[in-house]
């Protein structure tokens, strides 16, 4: 499967952006789907995941501000991201986890500036 992530641009602070992370084939087997963020000369941090669907976990300064989501249907992850704030600022990635190893898509640009 390859993923395509997709939705980041420009956005003011306190606005609201919705990341997409659409899958080639089928999500609905994977144990976990997950979206990681890199500041420009920080190390990939871990966002959130989501697992079979159904549980998620979040890193603490995203918590209340930031869901996650899949639409099995449409072979696809959301990530929906409010009250953004200009550290939010990075690319962010889409990755699934598979019997065969870890699955990442091409990051998306969230900039938040006024």
């Amino acid at each position: 499967v390859q993923l395509q992530a997709s939705g980041g641009g420009l956005v003011q602070p306190g606005g609201s952006l919705t990341l997409t992370c659409a899958a080639s084939g089928s999500i609905s087997g994977f144990s976990s789907m997950g979206w990681y963020r890199q500041a420009l000369g920080q190390q990939r941090e871990y966002i959130a995941v989501i697992f079979t669907g159904v549980s998620t976990t979040y890193e603490d300064s995203v918590k209340g501000r930031f869901t996650i989501s899949t639409d099995n249907t449409k072979n696809t992850m959301y990530l929906h991201m409010n009250s953004l704030k200009p550290e939010d600022t990075a690319v962010y990635y889409c990755n699934v986890v598979t019997p065969r190893g870890t699955i990442w898509g091409q990051g998306t640009l969230v900039t938040v500036s006024s």
